[in-house]
């Protein structure tokens, strides 16, 4: 095999080890996370039914709530529509419950319409001052021909996929801001969508080299004038010192020139942004790679409901790790 030959007499760098200094309690939370009481909660029981309308048309019998609660204790436990109907409908029973369960063409049809009942449902909204965020997209898989049928057939597949563009707060972990677009999207056309999400101030926001640009620079300070932007310019950047929203630009390429990009990138804190990479792993692991919706704004509820998941688990219980020492002959 190539570059095998010298190995032993390369220089070798040791795996990064990680200690979990609070597992009993993120233990605890891992199980909390199958509980059906995290899911439904009586808030949900109680506001179950939908309020009569006043305007002329049918009344609905469920509320946004109760389709929320369905969908999203479907998408927990990794079930279809007519699956999670007999799930939540077998629950209700078993909690002596008369209420209706709404069926698969129900849940079908109101993802559609469904409106997120509190903006900030499941933040956990730690202690108050200026966030770290890191933002970033990743691609999920819609319903579509696969990739064996092009192989096949010789013809091209009708395969597409979804962006879904996550603004993460890097103290805590939780997803503060998220959207879905299509494929055909620019990373950096959803920055300001995600920042209108944002409540709090910004101290710095840390991104990869997609969202380089001017327009980056101009909606982040808009938002937050005292904030820190931390994205790698082009390797064909020049400094522009006449654009005032680009000066902190001007610094990266200088400091760049002048030290290299590790070092730029050691002294900016732009490691962190493996963070986000981390969430979107765990979007994928927990909720899957792909949507299940055939239409858009079905896609767009299911991606909500995801998030919320996600914050609802890391709210349970989350890992407090330690870097271990590094053993004496780990590197030579």
């Amino acid at each position: 095999m190539p570059h095998k030959h010298n190995a032993a007499r390369r220089h070798h760098i040791g795996k990064m080890k990680f200690r979990v200094t609070n597992w009993a309690e993120y233990e605890a939370g891992l199980r909390r996370r199958g509980s059906l009481t995290l899911w439904i909660t009586p808030q949900a029981l109680a506001g179950w039914t939908a309020p009569r309308r006043k305007t002329r048309g049918g009344q609905p019998l469920y509320s946004d709530l109760a389709i929320e609660a369905t969908l999203m204790l479907g998408m927990v436990f990794g079930l279809r529509l007519r699956q999670s109907e007999g799930l939540v409908s077998s629950v209700l029973d078993m909690m002596g419950l008369d209420l209706a369960v709404p069926d698969h063409s129900t849940l079908s049809r109101r993802a559609r319409t469904w409106k997120l009942s509190a903006r900030s449902n499941d933040r956990q909204h730690v202690a108050g001052g200026p966030i770290h965020v890191l933002v970033d997209s990743t691609g999920l898989k819609i319903y579509g021909a696969g990739q064996r049928l092009e192989e096949k057939h010789s013809v091209k597949s009708r395969r597409g996929w979804r962006k879904l563009h996550l603004a993460v707060d890097a103290d805590s972990g939780e997803i503060i801001a998220h959207s879905l677009t299509d494929q055909d999207t620019g990373d950096a056309s959803q920055l300001e969508p995600l920042l209108d999400q944002i409540d709090d101030e910004i101290d710095q926001l840390t991104a990869d080299g997609a969202y380089d640009g001017t327009p980056t620079y101009e909606a982040v300070l808009r938002h937050s004038p005292g904030a820190k932007i931390v994205i790698p310019p082009r390797s064909n950047a020049v400094e522009r010192p006449c654009a005032q929203a680009s000066c902190q630009r001007d610094d990266h390429i200088a400091a760049m020139q002048a030290d290299g990009r590790l070092k730029w990138q050691a002294s900016t804190g732009y490691g962190k942004r493996a963070l986000v990479e981390t969430a979107m792993g765990r979007y994928k692991g927990v909720i899957g790679p792909r949507l299940r919706a055939r239409s858009f704004r079905a896609q767009q509820t299911e991606a909500v409901i995801g998030v919320a998941i996600l914050n609802r688990m890391l709210a349970c219980g989350r890992p407090k790790s330690v870097r271990c020492q590094a053993s004496t002959g780990a590197a030579k």
